[in-house]
């Protein structure tokens, strides 16, 4: 596949190791050729390195097994997952989620991604709903323009918002950049 095709939680064999996809920017600066500049994850030490590739370069996509999951909860050890179908628990480590944990609420199912029945990787969704936990009163003049304000969800996750969002709201939010898309229904 192409490098342009790259996406989050993909796995990729580079150099006979396999890496996994947590970052990535496709970049296309005016004069310049454009390129694809990602933070991939080495499965195997944990190794992070960050690799500039060129939009048309092919890369060998390393295809693995898709398990459905539910987070549980996370304590000191990781987070906890439960398989679905075995119900068997397993304990991730902190780094494999990141910064990609505060979209999870406990009992929310995912899509766990599987190499010799080891977790390397989580699908995240395209969208979650979570419920604002603090924000701001509504600023003045914000009928005026089009400000956001501040807005502290039920995760954690710190996102900006539309003035009339109200504690205790649910709304939408993108897992590829934590932006506000709308109220939840």
């Amino acid at each position: 596949m192409k490098a342009s095709d790259m996406r989050l939680g993909m796995a990729f064999t580079i150099d006979g190791q396999l890496y996994v996809c947590f970052k990535f920017e496709h970049i296309t600066p005016g004069n310049l050729r454009a390129h694809v500049q990602a933070k991939l994850r080495r499965v195997a030490d944990g190794v992070i390195i960050e690799k500039r590739l060129r939009s048309t370069e092919d890369v060998e996509q390393a295809y693995l097994e898709r398990r459905e999951m539910e987070y549980l909860y996370s304590d000191k050890s990781g987070h906890i997952l439960m398989d679905n179908a075995s119900y068997d628990q397993i304990t991730v480590p902190a780094e494999l989620l990141g910064e990609s944990i505060k979209f999870f609420k406990p009992n929310t199912s995912l899509t766990a991604l599987i190499y010799q029945d080891k977790v390397v990787a989580v699908d995240l969704p395209k969208v979650v709903e979570l419920a604002v936990k603090d924000t701001s009163p509504v600023p003045k003049g914000a009928t005026v323009t089009n400000q956001l304000k501040e807005a502290l969800l039920e995760t954690g996750l710190k996102t900006r918002v539309p003035p009339f969002i109200q504690v205790g709201e649910v709304v939408r939010i993108s897992t590829e950049d934590g932006s506000y898309l709308s109220r939840a229904k």
